[in-house]
């Protein structure tokens, strides 16, 4: 028989999930998996974890704040010790109410215990206040804190790391440890207060009586047994639901959007679409019916079991105060005990059953704190060079990280291994002050080239030397010091259009003259005039204020934010491919520019007539270097290469088109002739 577990993940969904998604539309990522936590804590599982789960999250308060911290823990103590002494003034008050004698009697003897029932309850009151406000000040500083070392770890490893699948998705779910460390701060609080409260009442029965305390026990673990299973009846009923609501917001999100708008009204997919839209809704609105009655089965059969234990401690009860062994005035403190414990121990049950879910998310925290430490980008090194005259790449080998899947096949002998190098035994140099070209068609290796010499990878083999230095021991933040790019995917910054260039240079204060001479440089000026607020325009739509301006105009403002930066090395990665011609000319001729003032630059791109002017090109095809020299050496070389092939099929592109009033060659021959 399958558990809940197990029939949650493995849920056919309705027909409509079954041909639009192949299946129930389930998420693939890690903290995904951390939903089905819920299902499999026992109550032995919660014993072990419990230290454990408590303690990280008191060594994150500690860390936070050590002062809200102890008024927090005090507090539950006090408030514990308050209960247990309010249940002995209780047990006071009805032996004085129950003596012999007058009522006056009874009731004076009675005051001194009542007092004390007053004075307890008034301490507890106070206890409670005092760590509902610590529980709230260490609730928001343990989110902080546990950010602020998720983000300063993430933020310091390498590249290769951000892009490997396994440790970004550990990123993902790890992401959710600080709202969890946060959420089990209040669950700790709430952990702590119901087993000091369980711990009172269980210490004033053994007191009282050695007979009650399994009474306790016979009263309150069927109870925290039927609450358990009620909540895990509730949580798969949430994630069915999720899923079908899920499948459902992408179908009317799609019916919403821009994109698939136009198709949607030319091929009729709206009624299509809405078709599936209620079959998924019926079929929710059934599985919401179906889980709703074994929810009441179980509460049934929790009502039974419980009914049948209160019976049976009752009797117990009963049975001692008809044979004389028990008073009734412990009797009557007995039952408030068994009530109080039993209440505590079943929040104690629920609360665990949320820790032990919400430390899945935290551990995910914890794991990443361990692997960033192993991908950390060291800190220090070498200086780098004051006047570098040359930068080589002696033998560079480099291999892209594989995903799982990847190792998977070909741990299992499927076609293909291990992926082809980006780069493959490349020997090449980069002369300082000129315009290098980095040239070939799409996956040659020519972007792997630019952030192995930016020092965002490091090569499998082979070395990059900055004049004779290995990169490798050099400071990596002096050396990114030296650098600017501007790649064909370089950030759209969500901030005003000043500070979209000025975070070239983020730590140095914004200087306007300086930014609006990288803009005029790079002709971003003329985008900025067209801006309702000109530089202090946000540059995010959809925000109040916000604007969005078009692809060529961010490309501008990318290239100007490089200017701004006046970096020693420029790279330069598909800088014109939003740009419309014109453009794209002006651009070209102000990055040789840069070369002329002492600047080098590396330019990576496809168009092969953008480069005529560039000092040396390197021609890269399958991950290794095929061709070097000028762009005369290269189109004129004896033997066809592979820069003269690919430039030859740009070039016919071109020659091909004939405009109104052009001659051909055959008209020139013939004496003439306009074209039609």
């Amino acid at each position: 028989m399958k558990s809940a577990r197990e029939k949650t993940q493995e849920g056919e969904g309705s027909a409509s999930e079954r041909l639009l998604f192949g299946g129930p539309l389930l998420y693939d990522a890690r903290w995904a998996h951390h939903h089905h936590a819920f299902f499999e804590m026992t109550l032995w599982t919660m014993a072990l974890q419990l230290p454990r789960m408590v303690a990280f999250t008191a060594r994150l308060a500690l860390r936070a704040d050590r002062r809200a911290l102890w008024t927090v823990g005090l507090a539950e103590l006090v408030r514990g010790a308050g209960q247990a002494v309010g249940l002995i003034a209780v047990n006071s008050v009805l032996a004085g109410v129950l003596a012999e004698g007058t009522i006056g009697q009874r009731v004076q003897s009675a005051i001194p215990a009542m007092i004390g029932v007053a004075v307890t309850g008034a301490v507890g009151a106070l206890a409670d206040a005092a760590s509902t406000a610590g529980t709230g000040r260490l609730e928001p500083k343990v989110e902080r804190v546990a950010t602020e070392m998720y983000l300063a770890r993430v933020a310091r490893v390498e590249l290769a790391a951000i892009e490997d699948a396994r440790f970004n998705r550990l990123m993902d779910s790890a992401q959710y440890g600080a709202g969890s460390a946060r959420r089990m701060v209040k669950v700790c609080t709430g952990v702590i207060g119901s087993l000091v409260s369980f711990a009172a009442a269980a210490g004033v029965l053994t007191v009282l009586h050695p007979v009650l305390l399994p009474l306790l026990i016979l009263m309150t673990v069927p109870r925290s047994w039927a609450s358990l299973r009620s909540a895990r009846a509730r949580y798969a009923s949430y994630l069915r639901w999720m899923q079908h609501a899920r499948a459902g917001r992408l179908l009317s999100q799609t019916l919403m959007r821009t994109g698939p708008a136009a198709e949607i009204r030319v091929h009729d997919v709206g009624p299509f679409l809405l078709h599936h839209f209620r079959a998924m809704a019926e079929a929710s609105e059934a599985e919401q019916s179906r889980l709703a009655t074994g929810r009441a089965r179980v509460r049934l059969l929790a009502s039974a079991l419980t009914g049948l234990a209160a019976v049976l401690t009752y009797a117990a009860l009963g049975a001692l105060l008809a044979t004389g062994v028990m008073s009734l005035s412990i009797a009557g403190t007995a039952v408030l005990a068994i009530r109080g414990g039993g209440q505590s121990l079943t929040a104690l049950v629920l609360q665990v059953n949320n820790l032990y879910e919400e430390s899945a998310y935290v551990g995910d925290l914890e794991r990443l704190f361990t692997e960033a430490r192993k991908y950390t980008i060291p800190s220090g090194g070498a200086p780098v060079p004051d006047e570098v005259s040359l930068i080589r790449f002696e033998n560079v080998t480099f291999h892209y990280p594989e995903d799982d899947d990847e190792k998977e096949a070909a741990g299992e002998g499927k076609p293909g291994g291990r992926k082809r190098p980006a780069l493959k035994d490349v020997t090449l140099d980069i002369p300082a002050g000129r315009i290098v070209a980095f040239v070939g068609e799409n996956g040659s290796g020519k972007t792997t080239v630019s952030k192995l010499l930016a020092g965002l990878y490091q090569p499998d083999a082979g070395t990059v030397r900055w004049d004779g230095v290995d990169a490798r021991t050099l400071d990596r933040d002096r050396l990114w010091a030296r650098i600017g790019m501007v790649g064909q995917d370089f950030h759209r910054w969500p901030f005003t259009c000043r500070m979209n260039v000025a975070v070239g240079r983020p730590g140095r204060p914004v200087d306007q003259a300086a930014v609006e001479d990288a803009a005029a440089y790079t002709g971003a000026d003329t985008v900025v005039e067209e801006l309702p607020h000109g530089w202090d325009t946000l540059l995010s739509k959809g925000y109040r204020g916000g604007h969005q301006i078009s692809g060529g105009q961010w490309q501008r403002l990318g290239i100007a934010r490089a200017r701004y930066r006046d970096a020693d090395i420029l790279i330069v990665d598909e800088p014109t491919s939003a740009l419309d011609a014109r453009a794209e000319l002006e651009v070209f001729e102000r990055i040789r520019k840069l070369a002329d003032g002492g600047q080098t630059v590396v330019l990576i791109t496809h168009r092969l007539a953008s480069v005529r002017h560039a000092d040396l090109i390197h021609v890269l095809d399958k991950g290794q270097l095929v061709e070097s020299g000028t762009f005369e050496e290269l189109l004129h070389r004896p033997s066809a290469g592979v820069f003269r092939e690919l430039y030859e099929l740009q070039r016919a592109q071109y020659q091909d088109a004939r405009l109104p009033g052009m001659r051909t060659p055959a008209d020139a021959e013939g004496g003439g002739g306009v074209m039609r």
